[in-house]
């Protein structure tokens, strides 16, 4: 479903998508099957979005983002797509973000260009989110901290439960609430 009220130029739409009122896309997105992109969103033309994607109003997605299969995006994310913002800026260097299956991010959280969101990492509403972010992280904070760690379906790792960082080489636990390197 397209609502009468968006503007949606591209022909790289799933099935069973809805596209909201006020939406704008451009002619070379490509958006996934099973997808809710809510009013108010922008996306430009160099986006790839998986299946089952919910993309919440007030989020502008910008040319170099990826978003995977199964990605909760909150209301008013705010993407990044270049490190030296300048207006016509001739040397414009394009930094591409791409956020893992089954993440999920809060409301109003920022998210820097070149960053990596692991798989079912979960991005607490506000970050600052200015590195890669370790899959099933949970982080929160300006700039966002590891505090934990999740399940796929977003609920907190009880303290027997443990998870090992590939991209930092790092072994850490939950011990009675409390994150610890181990």
């Amino acid at each position: 479903m397209i609502h009468p009220l968006s503007d949606v130029q591209t022909n790289d739409i799933g099935v069973n998508t809805y596209v909201w009122q006020y939406t704008i896309i451009l002619g070379n997105a490509k958006i996934g099957s099973g997808c809710n992109i809510n009013c108010h969103v922008f996306i430009e033309n160099k986006v790839i979005i998986g299946d089952n994607v919910t993309i919440k109003p007030g989020v502008y997605v910008w040319d170099g983002i990826t978003i995977e299969n199964d990605v909760m995006i909150g209301p008013n994310v705010t993407f990044t797509n270049d490190k030296l913002p300048r207006s016509k800026n001739q040397n414009y260097i394009m930094e591409y973000t791409t956020v893992r299956n089954g993440a999920s991010i809060g409301a109003g959280a920022t998210i820097l260009c070149g960053i990596e969101i692991g798989k079912y990492a979960l991005i607490g509403a506000g970050a600052l989110i200015t590195k890669n972010v370790p899959d099933r992280a949970l982080v929160i904070g300006s700039p966002a901290k590891i505090i934990g760690w999740v399940n796929e379906d977003g609920s907190r790792m009880t303290k027997s439960e443990e998870y090992y960082l590939d991209n930092f080489g790092e072994r850490w636990s939950q011990v009675n609430d409390e994150l610890v390197k181990t």
